[in-house]
């Protein structure tokens, strides 16, 4: 028997029980759908993660206080932390420093109320951060130096206090019950596991420490993000950062009160973390193919017990074992496929789905079905058909013909 005519034969069989084999393949048609859907999920999250870090820059530093059992009197990051770190004699591979303080302040326009992240900011925070504006101008040194009562928004806030973000530069809102005077409105950056990035407001950095939000000691600041002349030179900057805040600190190697992050490290933990989320979710997914499988060796096995007759008068006729073997294996091998492909579409419309979800609240997260995924999930559904189909096949080649016959 050659296997052109196995496929056919097999294909008769699975065409003679139509509702059965469809009942078996659901097994397979959901497990190899949630692999390909949470697989594919889990590529978008990586990918959104990733793409809203380095959307960022390559060349930040982002220094912030610490606190540690291994110091006795942890100090905070200062106003002066931040001028030694931008001092080009003490860090020469430091280009700027954006120092900020962030609190969260409630903002009215008329009887429209809502609660957010407020930053205060220098004027050189833009270009640390790689900040674009909708509309509107970022603040000014002169604003800083005059502690000017100007809000940059966000899109979501403005959108959440005038109902629109067209025309609202000019408009005033109180901060804290003062009045701040919108001069600009942010680009949309979207949500993601660091927050709503459309959700805050901006201020000049010395109105924030004056009038906003005040801190013990007043020079304290919440976090600095550092720029290096170049993405090669973010390690020698960050030793230079690590040797001022040390000796400014007085503390010892190892017991540092502050902690530092760079870009690559923050990408490098997101990807961790998402990937072994993805191969979490793969895995559970995985269990529905298994229960595919137990499901088309059951089918199988009926079908041995309903075949023995026909398994017994081929052998009688001359059938080998080894096409008896091969029969069975087919049947099996086309159950899964079939369902594997079925499960495709099913993985992928649900992707589809959720994304339109996803985008539909506001996130912009897109799955991405890759070709790995599809790839892995039909592989793995074909070889869960020969695995489960094997011991049914061996059985169904082990029956004496005499017996098969007889069998009623």
């Amino acid at each position: 028997m050659n296997f052109g005519q196995s496929i056919l034969e097999a294909l008769e069989s699975l065409n003679a029980n139509k509702l059965r084999s469809s009942l078996t393949m659901l097994g397979i048609v959901i497990g190899v759908g949630a692999v390909i859907a949470m697989l594919s999920i889990g590529a978008g999250a990586q990918s959104s993660i990733s793409g809203s870090i380095q959307g960022i820059g390559s060349n930040l530093i982002f220094v912030s206080s610490q606190r540690s059992d291994a110091v006795r009197n942890p100090k905070p990051l200062t106003i002066e932390d931040a001028q030694a770190i931008a001092d080009p004699l003490q860090a020469p591979s430091v280009a700027q420093v954006a120092p900020t303080i962030q609190g969260s302040l409630e903002i009215t326009f008329g009887r429209e109320s809502v609660t957010t992240s407020v930053s205060g900011i220098t004027a050189n925070y833009s270009q640390v951060n790689n900040e674009t504006l909708y509309q509107g101008d970022f603040i000014t040194v002169e604003q800083n130096y005059e502690r000017a009562s100007v809000v940059i928004l966000g899109p979501t806030t403005a959108e959440n206090l005038f109902g629109y973000i067209d025309g609202v530069v000019g408009q005033t809102v109180r901060l804290d019950g003062q009045p701040f005077r919108v001069i600009g409105v942010l680009n949309s950056k979207g949500g993601g596991s660091f927050g709503n990035q459309d959700d805050r407001a901006l201020v000049p950095f010395s109105t924030a420490q004056m009038r906003l939000i005040h801190r013990s000691p007043s020079n304290r600041l919440d976090s600095l993000t550092v720029q290096a002349v170049s993405a090669e030179s973010v390690i020698t900057a960050t030793d230079e950062i690590t040797q001022i805040l040390q000796t400014r600190h007085r503390t010892a190697v190892g017991a540092d009160d502050f902690s530092i992050f760079t870009q690559q490290s923050i990408l490098d933990i997101a990807n961790t973390i998402t990937g072994v989320l993805t191969v979490f979710l793969g895995g559970v997914a995985a269990i529905s193919l298994l229960v595919g499988g137990i499901g088309i060796m059951n089918i199988m096995l009926v079908s041995v017990t309903e075949r023995t007759r026909e398994i017994g008068l081929r052998k009688a006729l001359g059938g080998r074992k080894r096409d008896i073997i091969i029969q069975f294996l087919t049947e099996s091998s086309l159950l899964s496929l079939f369902g594997g492909l079925i499960g495709i579409f099913l993985g992928w419309l649900i992707s589809v789905i959720v994304g339109k979800i996803a985008v539909a609240s506001g996130t912009p997260f897109t799955p991405v079905v890759g070709l790995d995924s599809v790839l892995l999930a039909t592989l793995f559904s074909t070889a869960v058909g020969l695995f489960f189909g094997i011991y049914p096949a061996t059985r169904a080649a082990n029956l004496e013909p005499v017996e098969a016959l007889r069998s009623e």
